[in-house]
C-alpha cells in the first residue's frame, strides 16, 4: 500500500471548486493522455447509429476536453458546439475548429446559450463533480434551457454501485518521469481520488470528486429539471443496464414538452 505520508509538505487543492485548477493542468492532460480513445470512438458510433438522429441535428458536446469526441460526431455529419472549463482545453480543441464545428469555454452550471439545440452529450462521467447537492441540479436546468422541445440529454456515468464494491483502491501510474501515486476511496457522498506525485516543483496532491448518483437519484435530478429518463444502457456496446455488474450507466433522457 502506498505511504502517502512520505510525500512530506504537500499542496492540497480547494475541495470545492479543485476540478478548475486539476483539469487546466499539464499534469491532468500528462495523467490522462492513455485513454482509451478506440473504446470511446466505438461507443460514439454504436450511440448515434442507435438514435439515428437527423442530419440537421445540432449537438452540444457538454465538457468536451480537448474535441476529440467532438471532432468525432462531427465527422458523422452534424453541427456540434464543444463547450469545457479548461481553458487550455478549449484552446487545443480550437485546432480542429472548422464549418459547423466550434468550441467555447463556459462553465456547464451557466450555459447562457443563445441558440437551442437537439441533443446534448455529457460524457465518459464528466457530472456529479460538486461539493454542493444544489450544483448538479444547476447544470441540468441549463441543459434543459438548452435543449429544443423534446430534445434529448445523453449522460454517460460510472455504475456507482459496482464501483463501491471493489473501493478502496490503490495503484502506481508512471507517465515521463513522474510516478504518480493514486488511492481510490468512498468519503461521505463521493468517490473520491487522491493523486500524489513530485517533479521539480515539489510535491502535488489533487484529489477528484465524483458523487455517488445511482439511477433513482438520477430520475429525481433530472425530473425536477423538467426531463425525463426514457433509456438506460449498462456499457458502451449500448447492453442492458444491470445495477450489480455493468461497468457504466448511460442515461438517454427527454426534455418534457412545453
Amino acid at each position: 500500500m502506498t505511504n502517502f505520508a512520505s510525500f512530506g509538505k504537500i499542496m492540497v487543492k480547494d475541495k470545492e471548486n479543485w476540478f478548475e485548477e486539476w483539469f487546466d493542468s499539464d499534469h491532468y492532460h500528462l495523467l490522462y493522455k492513455h485513454r482509451d480513445f478506440s473504446e470511446a470512438e466505438l461507443f460514439i458510433t454504436n450511440l448515434f447509429e442507435h438514435l439515428n438522429l437527423e442530419s440537421t441535428t445540432k449537438v452540444l458536446d457538454l465538457a468536451c476536453g480537448k474535441g476529440r469526441h467532438a471532432l468525432q460526431v462531427h465527422q458523422l455529419g452534424y453541427s456540434v458546439l464543444g463547450v469545457d472549463l479548461s481553458e487550455e482545453s478549449i484552446q487545443h480543441a480550437n485546432k480542429y475548429a472548422k464549418k459547423d464545428l466550434s468550441f467555447l469555454r463556459a462553465d456547464m452550471r451557466e450555459l447562457g446559450m443563445d441558440q437551442e439545440v437537439d441533443i446534448v452529450l455529457n460524457l465518459f462521467t464528466s457530472f456529479g463533480y460538486f461539493q454542493k447537492e444544489g450544483d448538479n441540479l444547476k447544470v441540468l436546468e441549463s441543459v434543459s434551457k438548452a435543449l429544443m422541445s423534446n430534445g434529448i440529454m445523453v449522460l454517460d456515468y460510472l455504475n456507482v454501485r459496482k464501483v463501491k464494491l471493489q473501493l478502496p483502491q490503490n495503484e502506481q501510474i508512471v507517465r515521463g518521469n513522474i510516478q504518480f501515486h493514486i488511492k481510490k476511496s468512498l468519503e461521505e457522498k463521493f468517490i473520491v481520488k487522491h493523486i500524489n506525485f513530485e517533479d521539480q516543483n515539489g510535491s502535488h496532491h489533487y484529489q477528484e470528486f465524483v458523487k455517488c448518483i445511482d439511477l433513482p437519484l438520477f430520475k429525481d435530478y433530472f425530473n425536477s429539471a423538467g426531463m425525463e429518463v426514457i433509456e438506460t444502457f449498462g456499457n458502451y456496446h449500448l447492453a442492458p443496464f444491470e445495477e450489480e455488474s455493468s461497468d457504466r450507466l448511460i442515461l438517454i433522457v427527454k426534455k418534457n414538452s412545453n
